[in-house]
């Protein structure tokens, strides 16, 4: 006997649990877009290599990407991110758009990475941009976006929290240690490690990428002054912004988020659960004023934040914060009595359909016990039964499966006594 075929390491299989809680992130990641006028779009999911070696890093085009060449011989990946193409989507028509753009996607995304809790190769991933806007209330607005998904799902202040820092901040207080331009991004990556690190590593570590002891302190008493937004004309005025939003108590200032990636130029933020049984970010942005330039158009101010559905699904199942999901979309099943009623059982469903009710019929004749315990399986709330002496005097049993009533129905008044039912349930 053949082994079975297993899926690729890293891809995910949708069960209809699985799906409906992707359904269910999508709906709420619509509400919280469009509730600040955001429009949907996507872009290619099979892009050029070129297009991210520029400013996405080599971490990520060399290790994380799933790259081949496609049979014209061109290098192709499947996408890992959104941002480039947007950038390249907004250049292309750059003279043509109203500006500010707000635009938002929910879509799928692959990286080559090591399959672990809140990290899969294959993930859905919510991607929402303001571009034509340069000033901190922008940024504020797309916190206050995050926050208002991270409330519609019923993650509370308490439950997670979003920190926020500023690169320009931060990069005014690198040159008051004097650390030069060369070892930035060398910083970013350390300050990014610090929590995944142990201190006396930490610190080895700091000193190996070319630190001095006196810039290492310098830098620990930065990454410790949580009152160091007060310098910053830009993260004051967010902050002012983000308390008229009314989301202010999900934000709070980290001098320790720098964000990995290279276009990131202003503020930026990062949301986590509190708990911290997931240690991998909710979500994360910022502002990447250079990013349009770099494929081909002209320089643009831009600010957003992705978000994948790995890391939330996961938070929201530990937190019970997930609705129950329907095992079937329909609230009514039509049994089928035998092979000779078949079909008036056929188009008792397709009147009911034709009046907006979602509705199954058994697929053959069987047992009415058997037919009542699959719609009780199934959680389906109402059941009809249309048997040789409800036919002939034009009647329907009408069953609720909720209380366990049932009570005969004229086939005319079918269809209002159903609803009746459905919204008095």
């Amino acid at each position: 006997m053949s082994s079975k075929i297993q899926p690729v390491k890293g891809t995910r299989e949708f069960y209809p649990e699985e799906m409906a809680l992707r359904n269910y992130l999508f709906e709420k990641i619509r509400a919280a877009s469009q509730s600040f006028g955001y429009q949907e779009y996507d872009g290619p999911f099979i892009e050029p290599i070129d297009l991210y070696a520029a400013k996405s890093g080599e971490e990520l085009v060399k290790k994380q990407s799933f790259t081949f060449e496609d049979r014209g011989g061109d290098l192709v990946t499947l996408r890992p991110e959104l941002t480039p193409s947007l950038a390249r989507m907004i250049a292309a028509k750059q003279n043509e758009l109203t500006y500010p753009v707000r635009w938002w996607s929910f879509g799928p995304f692959w990286r080559y990475e090591s399959p672990q809790k809140g990290r899969s190769r294959e993930f859905f991933q919510w991607n929402i941009d303001m571009l034509g806007v340069d000033s901190p209330e922008a940024d504020a607005e797309l916190i206050a976006v995050a926050a208002t998904f991270l409330r519609s799902v019923g993650l509370s202040p308490r439950l997670a929290q979003i920190y926020v820092n500023n690169r320009r901040l931060m990069e005014s207080q690198f040159d008051a240690l004097g650390i030069p331009a060369e070892k930035r991004i060398d910083v970013s990556n350390l300050v990014d490690r610090r929590a995944k690190m142990e201190s006396a590593k930490w610190d080895a570590y700091a000193l190996e990428i070319g630190l001095t002891q006196t810039q290492l302190d310098g830098l620990k008493n930065i990454l410790g002054n949580f009152d160091l937004w007060k310098q910053s004309d830009e993260l004051t005025r967010t902050f002012a912004a983000l308390d008229a939003l009314g989301v202010q108590e999900y934000v709070k200032f980290d001098p320790n988020i720098l964000r990995g990636l290279l276009y990131y130029t202003g503020t930026v933020f990062e949301a986590f659960d509190t708990s911290g049984s997931v240690k991998r970010a909710i979500l994360g942005g910022g502002r990447y004023d250079n990013l349009l330039a770099d494929v081909g158009g002209q320089p643009l101010p831009g600010v957003g934040f992705a978000m994948g559905d790995v890391v939330i699904g996961i938070i929201l199942q530990e937190a019970g914060l997930l609705p129950e999901f329907p095992s079937t979309p329909a609230s009514v099943l039509v049994t089928v009595f035998d092979e000779k009623l078949a079909m008036q059982s056929y188009a008792l469903a397709a009147e009911l359909r034709n009046a907006g009710l979602n509705t199954v019929v058994y697929p053959e004749p069987a047992k009415l016990q058997k037919q009542f315990k699959f719609a009780d399986k199934m959680k389906i709330r109402v059941v009809l039964v249309l048997g040789p002496d409800e036919a002939e005097k034009g009647l329907v049993v009408v069953k609720n499966l909720i209380n366990g009533e049932q009570v005969q129905v004229a086939r005319e008044a079918l269809v209002e006594s159903v609803k009746g039912l459905l919204r008095s349930a």
